[in-house]
């Protein structure tokens, strides 16, 4: 059973800030996946910065999506001080 995303804000370095339900937080790095396919569109970070939550997970405006596994398997978890 996946965690559902409850929060996400995009990031200069076109990484994303995510919490997730059980209150972990993270940082995943997109730039690994932006010359790839439907990934490409977010090489503008006009289109980027458009990120939002949909069904649990990250979406983006112009259609990309993530798998809510996916996003939680590459987020470094970020330690709250």
């Amino acid at each position: 059973m996946y965690q559902a995303v409850v929060s996400v804000r995009p990031n200069e370095d076109f990484s994303l800030f995510v919490a997730f339900e059980d209150g972990i937080e993270g940082v995943l790095d997109m730039t690994p996946y932006l010359n790839f396919g439907v990934f490409k569109k977010l090489n503008d970070f006009e289109q980027f910065k458009r990120v939002r939550i949909a069904f649990d997970t990250v979406e983006w405006e112009c259609g990309v999506d993530l798998d809510p596994e996916f996003v939680r398997a590459k987020c470094r978890v970020v330690e709250r001080t």
